[in-house]
């Protein structure tokens, strides 16, 4: 995946100073990097027989949206609040400086799917473990979960242990 890695912009100080963004753009303007981020997850997962995948907004839409097309399966995405407009459940976490909260449709998985959950990032793993337990809450299991990038210093991947977690680009 060194030909993914290297369309992966550092922007230092964004989205505030002393924090480093991996800016994916680059990637979502390369088909074939695309091609290659879809096919790298297809294979890894294929095994799992998911039934449905699942994005954790905004970026996890892009790739989520993409494999489910590629897989013909399903796509549910897990919003930030007041996004969804239908019936829905939440989850609240703990960030590194404060809280968040996660939303999905309550139709958003069924009872007994095999869900793979897509982000562009896997940092500290709060985010990811919560899109799980939404998932859990509604009955469905997560066979496994998708990065394009891990930040393999923040240990995130520790908050999601036992669960098959695939990372294409370490950094």
């Amino acid at each position: 995946m060194e030909s993914i890695k290297h369309l992966i912009r550092d922007i230092p100080d964004f989205p505030k100073k002393g924090i480093i963004f991996k800016d994916i753009t680059p990637i979502l303007g390369d088909p074939a990097a695309m091609a290659r981020i879809t096919g790298a997850f297809e294979q890894a997962f294929s095994a799992l027989q998911p039934t449905r995948i699942v994005g954790i907004e905004s970026r996890g839409f892009l790739f989520g949206a993409v494999l489910a097309g590629a897989m013909n399966l399903p796509f549910s995405p897990v919003r930030k609040p007041g996004k969804l407009p239908y019936e829905k459940i939440s989850v609240s976490y703990s960030l590194e400086y404060g809280e968040g909260t996660l939303e999905m449709h309550t139709d958003g998985v069924s009872r007994g799917e095999r869900v793979v959950v897509l982000d562009d990032l896997l940092a500290t793993g709060g985010t990811a473990a919560a899109a799980c337990q939404l998932v859990e809450k509604l009955g469905a299991q997560v066979v496994g979960l998708g990065f394009v990038i891990e930040l393999g210093f923040l240990d995130g991947a520790k908050k999601l242990a036992g669960r098959k977690i695939v990372s294409l680009v370490k950094a």
